[in-house]
């Protein structure tokens, strides 16, 4: 039987990473072999974790077909953001806190999705289920996913479970969640030094809504206006990736981490679809979100909705 590789969504966040990592040790602790990996590029935040917990990242793949048979997704379903050549094998185990859509398989398989806030809330779940301790570091790496999700528990996606499962990983992790987690929170949001190519790709999302290609990129700031000013570049990359990708709508989601608001910048021929949806007019292609942070539960839904 080949190794079970474990990953999440392309242009990963830290739960994608955290969760992968926490879900391949759960495996291999009960008695499978497993092996996190990755679809993309580290972000600064998850960078933070893991050197802070001093654990490595996991190997970057752009294929998994090549090296086995047997894959487990973490923090996502939809195909279009997973691997390339996800059809090519048997898709064993889903751990999600999305909405399922786009998802077959040929086979019965193991699904377990909440509506939580972070797939690593669920993977606490499991551990205990299993009765497998968690180490140290992994612990403090599914807490450092679950403040990345919750902003620092400010967001609508956060849930009682969250906050408890985050307030036992810290005890295990040994850290004070309120002083790491802003400072992790901080890291993430630095973006001095990234092109706006990666701007635009570090958390983004493909999904399809209606009969729509939707895209959606979301940045965390303290300042969003030191990203805005670059607007007529980003939105230039935006619109060679609506070219290039046959999107209908790319929407940038600048998030004020300190605020809770959000600013969207939208481009391509959908543009209308954000108007609805947030019951705003774009004025330069712009328009404030106010209370707006969750891609998942503030954005996705009602962007779905307007675009049937």
């Amino acid at each position: 039987m080949s190794k079970l590789l474990v990953f999440g969504h392309k242009s990963p966040d830290i739960d994608t990473i955290c969760s992968a990592i926490a879900h391949a040790a759960l495996k291999n602790k009960t008695g499978d072999e497993a092996e996190a990996v990755r679809l993309g590029e580290i972000n600064g935040e998850t960078q933070y974790a893991l050197d802070y917990f001093k654990i490595e990242a996991p190997r970057l793949v752009e294929s998994v077909s090549n090296e086995t048979d047997r894959v487990s997704l973490v923090d996502h379903n939809e195909a279009q953001q997973s691997v390339d050549d996800l059809a090519e094998v048997s898709i064993k185990e889903v751990i999600d806190h999305h909405r399922i859509a786009n998802f077959q398989t040929s086979e019965p398989l193991y699904y377990r999705a909440e509506p939580v806030g972070c797939t690593a809330t669920i993977l606490n779940k499991m551990y205990k289920e299993y009765g497998v301790e968690i180490d140290k570091s992994t612990a403090g790496l599914m807490l450092s996913a679950i403040i990345s999700d919750s902003l620092l528990f400010k967001s609508p996606t956060c849930t009682h479970e969250d906050v408890v499962a985050a307030e036992e990983l810290a005890g295990i992790a040994g850290v004070d969640t309120d002083s790491y987690g802003l400072e992790m929170l901080k890291a993430g949001a630095d973006i001095s030094g990234k092109t706006e190519e990666e701007l635009i790709s570090l958390d983004a999302k493909e999904f399809s809504m209606g009969n729509a290609k939707v895209q959606i990129a979301q940045v965390n700031a303290i300042d969003p206006n030191e990203v805005l000013e670059r607007q007529t570049e980003i939105e230039k990359v935006m619109n060679e990736a609506v070219q290039n990708n046959g999107l209908d709508l790319f929407v940038f989601v600048v998030t004020d981490i300190l605020n809770s608001d959000s600013i969207a910048v939208a481009v391509g021929e959908k543009t209308d679809a954000v108007e609805k949806a947030f019951n705003v007019t774009l004025s330069n292609n712009k328009a404030v979100l106010e209370g707006v942070v969750s891609r998942k539960k503030q954005i996705v839904p009602v962007l779905t909705d307007a675009l049937k």
